[in-house]
């Protein structure tokens, strides 16, 4: 039933199965999570770049325009956004594009029937997809996926005395029990009937731990997400065989990262990510590091690894704002606040990174040093 717990199916399939993994709790978790609700704004549990203010997508927009007009314009040319939300993103982005001559057609990677709904609203001739295979393949795709891969499941392998086990979730039936052995510092979370907490598996999963990476001390956690992976495959040889350029900006790390990233996020408060699955959104720091020879492997070009806060200053952000702030001096705080937000070090500037991935015969995309 779809209005039963999350928390009761999980502890139903765990008592009869044995523990799941991380990533299916994940999976699990996100998609009852989105397809029930309009998480986003200040009534929600988040608020993303996008709706912090319009010059986030006026400058992904202009971006856009840019690579495709040095691209030589080619028509017809397909908008892909994955993970749109209400849709903001594309309405800056768009308008902005548009007023250098790129009107593209314009399709959206959702599934949620809450978002779709909030989408079609400003976008009534959009085409929606479920996942990726069924976009156009006929023509150059500029695709923007803003906080998408963060919330794909990530599989966590834990460091045991005895060697390399993956992480799961089990369940405790009796509220107030002790932690799982061997799982530091975790208390996981607790009801009337019991809770959900991380417990090490019994496979040993040595094979699948990096040689660089086996001899971390015990209780290291090591943190990959396949279902990232996979999507940037999947783009980066559509962008091969099609043209075009994609832009992934996400909240993450350039470089190989040990620990649990698992987060859960609730009425605009970190929460414990075992509490109320399906109540709260689930998200993992993206590992972009990982990503790039993904991408390489399908023949695909890769520029980046850059902080937000730069890739934005780069596009012009500061001269918009200032823009924005002549025309509207009563708004010149809320403006400089909103900057603020989005490029200060301490803020989204350096914790949010932006990567490219293009065509190898579409032109250098702006804002970026190219890697490969």
């Amino acid at each position: 039933m779809a209005s039963e717990p999350l928390i009761e199916v999980f502890a139903r399939l765990i008592q009869a199965t044995g523990p799941i993994s991380v990533a299916h709790f994940m999976a699990e978790s996100n998609a009852r999570y989105y397809t029930t609700r309009d998480p986003l704004g200040h009534g929600g549990d988040f608020i993303t770049a996008p709706e912090i203010s319009q010059m986030f997508g006026e400058m992904i927009g202009l971006w856009l325009a840019d690579v495709w007009i040095r691209a030589g314009r080619p028509e017809p040319v397909a908008y892909v956004e994955a993970g749109p939300g209400r849709g903001t993103l594309a309405q800056d982005a768009l308008r902005a594009a548009a007023r250098q001559g790129l009107v593209p057609q314009v399709h959206f990677v959702e599934t949620s029937p809450a978002l779709r709904a909030l989408q079609r609203q400003r976008f009534p001739q959009a085409c929606w997809h479920d996942d990726f295979s069924t976009l156009p393949g006929d023509c150059p795709l500029l695709i923007v996926g803003n906080e998408f891969l963060d919330a794909l499941p990530v599989r966590q392998i834990v460091r045991m005395e005895g060697g390399w086990r993956e992480r799961m979730v089990g369940w405790q039936p009796e509220a107030g029990a002790e932690r799982a052995p061997g799982e530091p510092g975790d208390t996981g979370y607790s009801t009337q009937q019991g809770r959900l907490l991380p417990v090490a598996g019994d496979r040993p999963m040595d094979a699948a731990v990096p040689a660089d990476r086996a001899d971390l001390p015990e209780g290291a956690i090591i943190e990959t997400c396949p279902a990232a992976s996979a999507v940037v495959a999947e783009i980066a040889a559509r962008l091969v065989a099609q043209g075009g350029t994609a832009l992934l900006i996400d909240y993450g790390h350039d470089a190989p990262h040990t620990g649990s990233t698992l987060q859960a996020v609730r009425a605009h408060q970190k929460v414990d990510p075992f509490a109320t699955p399906g109540e709260a959104d689930l998200t993992a720091l993206v590992d972009f590091s990982a990503l790039v020879p993904v991408a390489q492997q399908a023949g695909a070009r890769v520029e980046g690894i850059v902080p937000q806060g730069p890739f934005l200053q780069r596009l012009g952000i500061e001269a918009r704002a200032q823009g924005l702030a002549r025309s509207a001096p009563d708004h010149a705080q809320t403006i400089a606040r909103a900057l603020a937000r989005l490029v200060a070090p301490e803020e989204m500037g350096n914790l949010f990174k932006a990567m490219a991935v293009s065509a190898p015969h579409w032109p250098a995309a702006a804002g970026f040093e190219t890697i490969s």
